[in-house]
């Protein structure tokens, strides 16, 4: 890599982060600390009619959470500020005005009524090199008119004036080569008629002043290459331009289609990175952390939607993220979003990190539940005992809340038919007998010499002992209980269950 990387997430402020949106920063981000580069954050609030309150915070909120942070953002400024589009309004204005007096770019003064009622005449109404020259704007106007409109402050936006019969090619990093047709494309507003850019000016605008060397985003926005290639063209920066490496899109579980909100909801997983409250309405969007993802596992899974390294591993960390990622194992083709499996890959990640990382967000999960916690290293032990059987974090829940109170219903229906005196008597000199210094292979082989020696079949005897200790038929190894309770515990739970039993 000849030139400087410095790469850019450029996100608009305007609600819950997707998980399309965090797979962008990450793959700028994964680039960026594989060439020794730069990751900014540059927050794209032109569009204030958009702009919710709160959702710049959630958005530097959710990269933290995920350990993607900015070299340079708001929170972080560098020497390429400001990162807010909205603290840059007064660079545009002068961009758009180059582009005018050189003839890339005019004034339109068409009103909203007027553009209206020309899509009511014409359904596929694209104002462009057909229909410029009927609509009011400096093409149209004598110098004299434009001036005057002008100076009254007449409300106008400037369009692009996009050339006829002309092929904008460029080379896609992931892509190759790609080719549009200037006669297929509209004449984009570049500044609007509050003065704030639209995101094409902008975004060249601010890729150039943050000397943005390469940009990756998401395929919806190949459509709008030809414009932002043409801008730098105008504005005398094309041997400045970034390379362009436009993202595969995540896809509808079906693969048909792109993966929406609206899909989560429908199908019951999220699609946001972290919960997100709308303050307009308080409508709650849940998000992959309050679901009980870890941050790891998230990052990691969204890696290996459109990427991989070439072999069959699927678990890295975000250390071998940075090693291992490079362009050209990013996929053309959408990726579709599996949930299962997003849900294996969490698996993976509980099972793999140690109890003393995952203590305090279990804990937190467990006190939500008002299971208190008094002794941390009891904690350690019995997220070390159950871990393998949780998929998401609030599984520890009814994995291990047996370990911190006894149970108060117990499924008396597996047990009854076949209960009897016998197995009573047995479980009273069992609880009475236990040796709190065996180890759980020991009291399994004590368990099962003492059923031999009054006739009953072990086997038979091993449900009855877990649903006592744990209320139903679930747990790890029931022995490994018994010795992480102790004496006491076990037999006070085994004398509630015989009762529970008797009755």
């Amino acid at each position: 890599m000849n030139k400087e990387v410095r790469v850019r997430f450029a996100p608009s402020p305007t609600g819950g982060l997707h998980l399309g949106g965090v797979r962008t920063a990450l793959f700028n981000y994964l680039f960026a600390k594989k060439h020794n580069g730069t990751f900014i954050l540059r927050i794209e609030d032109t569009d204030q009619t958009r702009f919710v309150a709160g959702a710049e915070e959630y958005i530097v909120d959710c990269l933290n959470w995920c350990g993607i942070t900015p070299d340079e953002s708001p929170q972080q400024p560098g020497a390429f500020g400001p990162y807010r589009q909205s603290e840059r309004k007064p660079s545009y204005k002068q961009y758009a005005e180059q582009l005018i007096a050189s003839g890339y770019a005019y004034y339109a003064f068409d009103t909203p009524e007027e553009l209206s009622e020309k899509r009511n005449e014409q359904p596929n109404f694209l104002y462009g090199q057909k229909t410029r020259m009927q609509m009011r704007n400096s093409l149209t106007l004598t110098q004299n008119e434009v001036s005057e409109l002008l100076a009254q402050n007449v409300p106008h936006v400037v369009r692009i004036k996009m050339p006829t019969d002309e092929q904008v090619t460029f080379t896609d990093m992931i892509r190759g080569v790609v080719s549009f047709d200037t006669n297929l494309v509209d004449d984009k507003v570049l500044l609007k008629a509050d003065g704030m850019p639209t995101y094409h000016l902008a975004v060249v605008a601010d890729d150039k002043a943050m000397q943005i060397s390469h940009v990756f985003r998401g395929e919806e926005w190949l459509p709008s290459a030809p414009i932002h290639i043409l801008l730098w063209k105008y504005l005398g920066w094309g041997h400045e331009m970034p390379e362009w490496a436009h993202l595969p899109l995540i896809l509808k579980p079906d693969g048909n289609g792109k993966l929406s909100k609206r899909d989560g909801d429908r199908l019951g997983f999220p699609v946001y990175a972290m919960n997100w409250i709308d303050p307009k309405t308080g409508d709650l969007t849940k998000g992959f952390k309050e679901l009980g993802f870890l941050s790891e596992a998230f990052v990691n899974l969204l890696a290996l939607l459109g990427w991989n390294d070439g072999t069959d591993k699927e678990l890295f960390t975000l250390e071998e993220l940075k090693q291992a990622f490079s362009i050209d194992r990013i996929s053309k083709a959408g990726a579709k979003f599996d949930f299962e499996k997003a849900k294996w890959f969490n698996h993976e990640w509980i099972k793999a990190e140690s109890a003393e990382h995952l203590a305090p967000i279990v804990k937190n999960e467990l006190q939500k539940s008002d299971i208190k916690i008094t002794d941390e290293t009891f904690l350690l032990t019995v997220i070390d005992l159950i871990k393998d059987r949780c998929a998401l974090i609030p599984d520890f829940i009814a994995q291990s809340a047996y370990f911190f109170a006894p149970p108060t219903t117990y499924d008396s229906a597996a047990v009854k038919p076949k209960w009897n005196n016998e197995k009573a008597d047995f479980f009273h000199s069992f609880g009475a007998s236990l040796d709190p210094e065996l180890a759980a292979s020991e009291l399994e082989a004590q368990f099962k010499a003492l059923a031999e020696t009054k006739g009953l079949k072990a086997g038979e005897l091993m449900l009855p002992l877990r649903i006592m200790l744990v209320g139903g038929k679930f747990g790890p190894g029931v022995f490994d209980i018994v010795k992480l309770l102790g004496k006491k515990e076990t037999s006070n739970r085994i004398e509630r269950g015989i009762a529970e039993f008797n009755s």
